[in-house]
């Protein structure tokens, strides 16, 4: 993709190492937990950039239903719903694990909500971007193209 978005995916990977070295040193709370998603989804955004993804919806809540869609994306012709995992932790399941089945119902309906608004056919999958953040490591981004199928 882009020099742009090489550059940014590296300083925001770069930042974002940085403040969770930082609250490491804290208990993890309600709060910190949900800061550590908020963490996940710009890298995940802009690793899907460097990748060639075209993002076209962020955080797209379900007009009808309980639901979001946390990124929508061009792959070439084909549109990608994505779900962005993030965690904290080596010790627990691997980010990805977190996407149930009810997980998976849940965003099916909420894409075909969104298909349908955008009326046209066109090929679309499900895929799943796993953020890890490891201490020793840093963060670790891994897409995982075609996570699951409809039910």
């Amino acid at each position: 993709m882009s020099f742009f978005a090489r550059l940014m995916y590296r300083a925001l990977v770069w930042k974002e190492s940085q403040r969770a070295r930082r609250a490491d040193d804290h208990l993890r709370t309600r709060k910190a937990h949900l800061d550590t998603g908020k963490r996940g989804e710009p890298l995940a955004y802009w690793y899907l950039r460097q990748a060639g993804y075209t993002i076209v919806a962020r955080n797209r809540p379900s007009q009808v239903r309980a639901g979001e869609l946390d990124l929508v994306a061009w792959d070439g012709p084909i549109l990608s719903f994505v779900e962005v995992k993030t965690r904290r932790s080596a010790g627990a399941a691997p980010p990805e694990a977190a996407v149930s089945e009810i997980k998976q119902k849940r965003i099916v309906k909420t894409a075909k909500e969104y298909l349908r608004r955008l009326r046209r056919r066109v090929t679309y999958r499900f895929d799943i971007v796993s953020v890890s953040w490891e201490p020793q490591i840093g963060y670790h981004v891994r897409l995982i193209k075609d996570a699951f199928k409809e039910h």
